[in-house]
């Protein structure tokens, strides 16, 4: 993992463990029981070390080293593929670097280069889709058919889920809904969107405030999308922008960008829009460190929103101009 020390500074005691672990698990190569206990322990180091991406101050580097980090996953859950904290670190750190590093650029470059952007989409879904095979790996070992009597049965196979399922049950449907959101053309993926309904209503249903109001991040978009949304969707997607923004101290950009995004859009309300993407670029990224990365990333998008704003809202109808009395014609004699 990256640590911002200094290098005058004592090296990350978490990065120590890792690169001891790696040397430690090549030792035992031949030794089928201490090289499982080896990679069981890596494994637990790498899925509880988050803090060490999310609070660093560079975007870009975070973009160069996260791929190793989720291939190193990969690696070691071909040797234990039932290693549940593995399988939730690989299904969020997927989707977090479809969304910031695949997907935004992405947007980004596809009005310059449709051909290149539109690549860099379909590789941000293929991204997406890895992370929610994870999550599903993931609620099958705690709960062995739950991937298969989840299609046959979204609702009620949810109910099997437990408060311990929570952060896979979110990350599995924002990946899911993620993918789908970025496959219109795809009629199988799309009717895929019950499932995701019924994983996120159930997670909300556990623990409504999981990790500073994430779910309730989630929930001010899918309202909006929620399929049978009704006229009163955007009273749903701003009470969940409320609860957001007080679960995390108002110190996180991206409830402020989902709400520009999801709700001033569609409504086509320009004010709403331009003033919630200044409070989200207003916010101090170093005022919460656990959140300076996100922040970073949330205020790039937000940047991109603003300069893109002509294209997401018609312009003013200009009032009719009242027509001029037009002059009298003389009556002939």
């Amino acid at each position: 993992m990256i640590s911002r020390r200094s290098a005058t500074t004592a090296p990350d005691p978490r990065t120590l463990r890792v690169v001891t672990l790696l040397s430690l698990a090549g030792v035992l190569a031949g030794c089928t029981t201490l090289k499982k206990t080896a990679i069981d322990t890596l494994g637990d180091a790498l899925a509880s070390s988050g803090t060490t991406f999310s609070a660093d101050d560079d975007p870009q580097l975070v973009a160069a080293a996260v791929p190793f980090s989720l291939k190193l996953m990969e690696s070691l859950l071909s040797e234990r593929p039932q290693h549940r904290g593995l399988l939730l670190a690989a299904a969020s750190g997927f989707t977090q670097y479809a969304f910031a590093f695949v997907q935004q650029d992405a947007d980004e470059l596809i009005e310059t280069d449709f051909a290149a952007g539109n690549a860099l989409k379909l590789r941000a879904r293929r991204l997406y889709l890895r992370a929610r095979d994870y999550g599903l790996r993931g609620l099958d070992v705690a709960h062995p058919g739950f991937a298969a009597q989840l299609r046959a049965d979204p609702a009620r196979s949810v109910r099997t889920a437990t408060t311990e399922d929570v952060a896979l049950l979110y990350w599995t449907a924002a990946s899911w809904g993620a993918a789908i959101a970025l496959a219109k053309d795809d009629a199988r993926l799309v009717a895929d969107q019950s499932i995701v309904e019924a994983l996120i209503d159930r997670a909300f249903s556990l623990d409504p405030d999981f990790d500073h109001g994430a779910l309730h991040a989630f929930l001010i978009t899918y309202e909006m999308a929620r399929p049978g949304a009704g006229p009163d969707a955007h009273v749903k997607a701003r009470l969940h922008f409320e609860k957001a923004l007080a679960l995390s101290g108002g110190q996180q950009a991206g409830p402020w960008v989902s709400l520009a995004e999801a709700v001033a859009v569609p409504r086509q309300d320009r004010a709403l829009f331009e003033s919630t993407l200044q409070r989200a670029l207003a916010l101090d990224p170093d005022a919460r460190p656990e959140f300076r990365l996100v922040n970073l990333l949330m205020q790039r998008r937000a940047k991109w929103l603003l300069g893109r704003s002509n294209d997401f809202f018609l312009p003013p109808e200009e009032p009719a101009k009242a027509s001029s009395p037009q002059p009298a014609t003389p009556s002939s004699a």
